[in-house]
């Protein structure tokens, strides 16, 4: 069995900074939620928390530049992907579905840090963040520039391919491979949005599981994802930076993690990641029970209902 909504979803397209973004909508009460999903993600992550909420609440959810739905509007596409652009993606977007009024923004994992980084450099667009686990990465020494950069050149020439997938069944079998606590009805959901037929899906390059290349006629489905994001990102992750833009949040934060969670590595470790969340100025922090990083598929109920009580608790 797939999974049904029980809230469907429209679709809305907003053209900016030569991008064609995918919004998925979700009809509701008060003010949008703005949903930002992690790497190699879609928009349709969100459904199950929003089902999960007690009343329907207005919902936005983006597909990210190179993910899902979104993609350009010439015929260029990019060769990798810097953290900047998802800012002004952001910002451009929300000009045109807002306006100047406030936002609160949720978002999971590569979704939270972009949340975190945009509250703090546009402080007065944002009411709330929500980070569902976006610990942000380990400090990058200078000295690993010249080596970062080879790196970057020599994948260039030779870009890291996706694999593909011969059914929608093998595409939800790999989403349970990663993450056991995802239902088969859910993964079946999710496998839905989370690849796209080959002709029509970013980039023409895949590879079976062992790395073997293979025809269209053999990988009829690819991931809704641009290859490039396989790209190693040349500009070194300065934690320095990030961390003047964390302490430039005025809006309160619900920082979310899964009590099984092993994402903490990303950052260094569960320490550091505590230090990091001693920078904010307003934070509530909650750890929800049996659920790794994907706690929002793991435990949806549970995330949805902490979500609701820090934004019914918002001045209004």
């Amino acid at each position: 069995m797939t999974y049904v909504p029980l809230r469907a979803s429209s679709s809305r397209f907003i053209a900016a900074r030569g991008l064609r973004h995918h919004l998925r909508c979700w009809a509701g009460e008060g003010e949008p939620l703005v949903m930002l999903h992690g790497w190699m993600d879609v928009s349709a992550s969100f459904q199950f928390m929003v089902d999960a909420f007690v009343r329907p609440r207005h919902a936005v959810a983006l597909d990210l530049r190179g993910f899902g739905l979104t993609g350009p509007v010439e015929a260029t596409r990019a060769d990798c992907y810097w953290f900047p652009d998802y800012l002004a993606d952001l910002d451009a977007v929300l000009d045109a579905l807002v306006g100047d009024r406030q936002v609160t923004l949720v978002g999971h994992s590569m979704g939270g840090n972009i949340a975190m980084l945009y509250a703090g450099v546009r402080p007065q667009r944002v009411r709330a963040v929500v980070n569902l686990e976006g610990f942000g990465l380990r400090d990058n020494a200078p000295e690993s520039a010249p080596r970062r950069y080879a790196q970057w050149l020599d994948e260039l020439r030779a870009p890291p391919p996706l694999r593909g997938y011969r059914s929608l069944a093998e595409v939800a079998a790999r989403l349970r491979k990663t993450n056991p606590r995802l239902t088969d009805a859910r993964a079946g959901f999710l496998a839905q949005h989370w690849s796209l037929p080959a002709d029509v899906a970013e980039g023409a390059g895949s590879t079976d599981a062992d790395g073997a290349a293979d025809g269209a006629a053999h990988f009829p489905l690819r991931l809704a994802a641009d290859p490039a994001h396989r790209i190693v990102n040349p500009v070194l992750y300065r934690w320095a930076e990030v961390a003047a833009c964390w302490r430039a949040i005025e809006a309160p934060v619900l920082w979310v993690e899964g009590a099984q969670t092993d994402a903490h590595r990303w950052a260094g470790d569960a320490e550091e990641t505590a230090r990091r969340i001693a920078l904010l100025r307003q934070v509530q922090r909650e750890v929800i029970d049996d659920a790794g990083h994907m706690l929002h598929h793991d435990q949806p109920l549970a995330v949805a209902r902490s979500i609701e009580r820090f934004i019914d608790a918002l001045p209004a």
